[in-house]
């Protein structure tokens, strides 16, 4: 009984140390960008949402940026393709863009939905080409490498998003953009949560991924480092700590810190309620990209 009783009181301290939190982001956008292979397991799938519809029903507007890379590797592995990388952004083709398409707005963003829905919130499927929500161009050939049909972003449509959260959805979006032609094109899914957050003036943005955050030694787990201020970031990729599919990433941070996002956090989406302890606890985890 008393054991028992002990759990209680340990409950009730975690609410008390939530609550100055809760009132901080009240009212307020938080962007959550998830991705990697923590999108294979579906049991921290479902964690990381639980944490999404919480901040719903605690007054917090959020909005779920996805990716789908090990789908999408998947897939092309299937009808024989193969994939290629080149400073973490994948070559599009049209074929692959095809591919692309069908398993980030086909497939995972409307899973997501639904499994929100399911947990006594209101969520809504888009992709970037709903409504003109992600306005790109086509991304110009670096050192020689055409990326085929990989996008820039050129705008967002924040009051969109903003009128969806006041409707009382949770927005979950599928990093396609659209042309002023209406082609679709590839866009790196951290790339477009730092460009969702910027247009909604977000308090926060969370990069979920499947790593605790930049380490010293990307090979070592004990290295992790805890703050990096941007002025830092060109210096630590090209000395290699930050590196792969983690450049577009930093780089992303880089730009939501310098358009306003006040706080910019690369987060293991595998532990699970990484959201909750990184918003609602007073340690959080994870690495913080400051000014």
């Amino acid at each position: 009984m008393k054991n028992d009783y002990n759990k209680i009181i340990e409950k009730a301290h975690t609410l008390v140390e939530a609550l100055p939190y809760i009132r901080t982001y009240s009212g307020k956008f938080v962007v959550v960008k998830y991705g990697g292979n923590a999108m294979n397991d579906p049991e921290i799938i479902r964690t990381i949402l639980q944490d999404v519809a919480a901040l719903k029903m605690v007054g917090v507007y959020p909005i779920v940026v996805h990716g789908g890379g090990p789908e999408i590797n998947a897939m092309l592995e299937r009808v024989g393709k193969k994939s290629e990388f080149v400073n973490g952004l994948r070559v599009t083709d049209a074929e692959t863009m095809e591919i692309v398409q069908m398993i980030l707005c086909g497939k995972i963003n409307k899973n997501v939905a639904a499994e929100l829905c399911t947990m006594g919130v209101k969520a809504i499927g888009v992709s970037g080409k709903d409504s003109d929500l992600i306005k790109v161009r086509k991304k110009k050939p670096v050192g020689g490498v055409d990326y085929g049909y990989v996008g820039e972003i050129v705008s967002v449509n924040g009051d969109m998003l903003a009128n969806l959260c006041l409707e009382d959805y949770i927005p979950v979006i599928a990093s396609i953009g659209v042309d002023d032609e209406g082609a679709s094109y590839n866009i790196n899914a951290d790339t477009a949560a730092c460009e969702v957050g910027a247009a909604v003036g977000a308090e926060k943005l969370l990069f979920l991924t499947d790593i605790d955050g930049i380490r010293r030694d990307p090979a070592d787990e004990n290295t992790l480092i805890s703050e990096v201020h941007i002025s830092e970031v060109d210096e630590m990729i090209q000395s290699g700590v930050i590196s792969g599919g983690m450049i577009p990433k930093v780089q992303g941070c880089v730009t939501a810190v310098k358009k306003g996002i006040k706080h910019v956090n690369i987060v293991n989406g595998t532990i699970p309620h990484c959201i909750l302890v990184e918003l609602f606890t007073d340690k959080g985890i994870g690495t913080l990209i400051l000014e």
